[in-house]
Formats: structure tokens, sequence, C-alpha cells
């Protein structure tokens, strides 16, 4: 810029012509017709750059970004996480985040993704507000993949934020989540902020007045929370939540976790939150637990008792045995027709009677779906001991890995020995001792049976009884001589044979 004024000066008011000033100068003559021309220098061309740390790198970003699209929208990679995946797999490029990122913007130009939203930010006060939300999932459970529902509360203030996920987002999730929520910030926040959920919103009015699930308005008062929801499609209005969500998924969940069960997925997202919690959220102080630490003392108390989450409902058990709950079949050992009380919770379904827990299955979410223990037949099966080899309860005990090939050997041998008939009759029998022992006690019996040439029901029973017999402590011998105190003579009869000397009067016709 300072070149340019001083040619423009030299050729008005000093030599006057171009020769003459790029002469002066030693710049090329268009150079001076330029500055002439125009005071603003024009915008130079940039060469293209080689770059040599990107290059090896290049094809891997590709690819990854190639796959992605085979990846649920919400599990992708973002250009962050592609960045912190090549320090690890390649730690010898030494790539700059910076370059990612641009590379991975072009990239993502190219394939016509881009654009965005402008949020308003927000001040909230300790306490003061949390937001709700549940987002998509998959995770590997016992080696397969599985989608899961993950219940979110993110807390405002303090920035700490609970996980939890499900297999379907029922309402006895929903409120169960909360619970536990509370539970891991030591507290239960004034406002909690939520989308149009059906666990809580029954139907949309005008503006934003809801009306609410009667479970839903149970539990708010039981914890004491005011609750408000948003526009409908408008979830910006909740957009910490949101975000937190999404940032979630991308650093915890990418790629997919692999875990035992549920229950050890959770234990993992649990960890997971307690790692954010040494995470600086960009224009604070204090890392996300020293907040959560100060927001403790601002909440709300606990509740000094639990609320009862279940659903309940009062049905019939039909003539397969089952109780419907829900859409859904549960088995009972209870005779037909008998009415029961039927707890549905998030993850399992009890059956009561009598005050008493009489089944409990694991929860099912289909539609028309049959849960049976084997256990709960064995009585109408000692009755009918045809219907066992192809009974549906039977079918389910083998998919759930609670029938041994013990079981199948030792109902071979059964029948080997007194017949098809009385040999499944007596492998009812059997299996009727392990509902009074317990099947893990019967199959260690089963197999020391048949190691010993054993199939005999009694000699089962004995083997399940012996243990006990064997451990039985003999009572330790009392002195009662102190009892002596309490004797007395044994009385005689000397009195009354004395009677039988008088002569009986005679008895007057």
């Amino acid at each position: 810029m300072e070149l340019f004024e001083q040619i423009r000066r030299e050729y008005e008011h000093g030599v006057g012509t171009i020769k003459g000033v790029a002469r002066k100068f030693g710049v090329h003559r268009r150079m001076v017709r330029e500055a002439i021309a125009n005071a603003v220098p024009p915008t130079r061309k940039a060469a293209p750059r080689e770059k040599p740390k990107l290059g090896p790198a290049a094809a891997i970003i590709d690819e990854i970004l190639q796959a992605d699209r085979r990846a649920p929208r919400k599990q992708r990679h973002t250009a962050r996480r592609i960045w912190a995946r090549l320090r690890q797999e390649m730690p010898a490029v030494g790539l700059a985040e910076s370059t990612v990122r641009q590379y991975v913007r072009k990239r993502k130009r190219e394939l016509g993704l881009g654009g965005g939203e402008i949020f308003i930010p927000q001040s909230y006060r300790w306490g003061q507000e949390a937001q709700v939300d549940w987002y998509e999932a998959w995770a590997e459970l016992g080696g397969e993949q599985q989608k899961l529902h993950v219940f979110c509360m993110r807390s405002m203030a303090g920035g700490g934020s609970f996980h939890r996920a499900y297999p379907h987002a029922s309402q006895q999730a929903f409120l169960e989540a909360h619970e536990l929520a509370f539970q891991h910030f030591g507290g239960v926040f004034r406002l909690l902020r939520f989308d149009n959920l059906k666990s809580a919103v029954q139907k949309i009015l005008r503006g934003h007045q809801r009306e609410e699930t009667q479970r839903f308005i149970a539990f708010r008062s039981h914890c004491g929370f005011q609750s408000e929801f948003c526009t409908p499609g408008r979830g910006n209005e909740k957009g910490g939540v949101e975000e937190e969500g999404g940032y979630f998924r991308r650093n915890h969940l990418v790629p997919l976790p692999a875990a035992r069960d549920l229950e050890h997925l959770n234990e993992l997202l649990v960890a997971s939150c307690k790692e954010e919690e040494q995470r600086t959220i960009a224009g604070r102080e204090q890392t996300i637990g020293a907040a959560m630490t100060i927001e403790r003392e601002h909440l709300q108390p606990l509740p000094a008792e639990s609320f009862d989450l279940a659903a309940v409902s009062f049905p019939k058990v039909n003539g397969s045995g089952c109780a419907p709950v829900l859409t859904n079949f549960y088995s009972a050992p209870l005779p037909p027709g008998t009415r029961v009380e039927a707890k549905a919770h998030a993850a399992y379904v009890e059956i009561w009677h009598d005050g008493k827990c009489v089944a409990r299955h694991e929860r099912c979410f289909g539609r028309q779906q049959k849960r049976l223990q084997l256990e709960h037949y064995l009585d109408a099966l000692s009755k009918k001991p045809g219907a066992l080899a192809g009974s549906m309860p039977l079918e389910q005990c083998r998919a759930q890995g609670r029938w041994p090939e013990s079981f199948d050997h030792f109902w071979a041998k059964l029948e080997q020995r007194h017949g098809q008939q009385e040999g499944t009759r007596d492998m009812v029998d059997v299996l009727l001792l392990g509902r009074d022992h317990g099947f893990e006690r019967l199959r260690a019996v089963l197999e020391q049976a048949l190691d010993m040439g054993v199939s005999d029901v009694a000699a089962i029973r004995y083997l399940l009884e012996v243990e006990r017999l064997e451990k039985r402590v003999p009572a330790e011998a009392l002195d009662v001589g102190w009892l002596k105190q309490y004797e007395r003579p044994q009385p005689t009869l000397q009195e009354y044979d004395s009677l039988l000397a008088v002569p009986f009067p005679e008895v007057i016709q």
C-alpha cells in the first residue's frame, strides 16, 4: 500500500513518466500502471502449496467421511474427532487440528453439507434450570448391535450431565432416569425444560399450555420441581441438552461402545460422565466438576421417600397361565381366572398376589409376545407330562441358557429306563425338586448322578438333601437335674379298690 502511494505521488509530482517511475523504484511498468489506475493494490493470486503432512492422511479422512455415510446420522465423526483419531493412529504425521478442520470443512462443502442457525446465549443461576431430552444411539451388547434410547439431563449453570441408556423410552424409564439423575447431581433443580414427550404430555394446547399425564404430575409434585415445554419443532429452546447429547455421542459413543449387557453399558456411561467433570467449558473459569460442587449447595433436597415408578394394573390369569400386561403376556404360577396385581417397571415386570411377588420377568417391548418361565408350569406338566417336550416354556428356557445339556442326558436315561411317558413324568418330578432347591443346585446334582450312573428320582432327592443332612449340627446334651424339684409321686388306686368290697344297695324297681 505504501509503495503504491509513492508511485502515484512520483508520477503526479515527480518524474511524470511510467518508464522513469519504474526505473526509480525498481518495479515493472505494469505495477506502475496498476498504481496509477487504482490506489488499492489488486489481490494477489495465491499459488497452490504442497501439503506434505496432509497428503498421507487425506485418504484416511476421505475414507472416514465415506464410512460415516453408512453410520447413524448423529454418530458421525466431527473434524475434532477425526483429528483425535489421527493423533492416535498416525502419531508420526503430526497434523495440526486447524489443518484437519480446513480439509474436513472443504470436503463437507463439496458433499453439500453446511448451513447453520444463530442461537442467543443465555445466562442461568445456580440450581435454577436443567434440560431433559432423549437421543438415540447404537451399541454392541454381547457382540450384537442394538439401538438404544439414551436419557440425558444437563445442568445449565454448572454444565454437568447425566446419561443413561434404555431399550425403550417408556414412561417408567423416563421417571426412573429422573430419580437417578437427581441422585447424580445431589439434589433437585427448580425448573426442568422438556420436549413434548408422550411420557409427560398428553395433549398440546395453545401456547405453552399442556395437558400432562397423571403419573408425571404426581412425580413432579413428589420431587418438587416445575416443568416447561418447548414449542413443537423448536429444539433450540433447549439447545443446551441438544448440544450435550450430540457432544457426548460423538466423543464417548464413537466408535460404537462394546459392553456385556445394558447394565455394563450404563456403568461405562457413568464413568464417562465422571470423566467429563475434568473438562473446562470454553468461557468458564472452573471445571465442570468444580461447578457441580458449587451448584449442589443451591439445589433443592432430594425427596425423603422414593416414588413408586411402576405402572400398576390388575389383570386376570388366562387359560395359558399368563397375565396380560400392557401389550404382552407374562406367566404366573396361579390358577386361571385369578386376579393379580401387575407392576410394570422400566426393565422388568412383577406379578403380585396376596401381598407376595409370585413372578418376575424381563420386560418385553413388543406386541402380543409371551414371556414364560418353565417352573410356573411344572404343576400342570405333572398331570400332562406329554406336553413338556414341545412346550413353549421349555423352548424359551433353552433360548435363555437355563436348560443345560445335563438335563437332556438325564431325561434320556429316564425315558430309556421307564419309557417315554413315565420317564417324562419322572423328569417333571425332578424339575419340581429343582424349584424347591434351586435349579443351579439341581444342575450340579444331575451332573453328579450322571457320573455315578444313577437315573432315579429318589436318588436325586437324596443327593439334594444329603448335604443338608450332613451339615446338621447335633444337639448338645442338657443337664435336666434341676427338673427334679417338679417331680410328684405317682397316683395310686387303693382307695378306689376299697370301694369294691362294699355291696351295692338294691335297686328299687
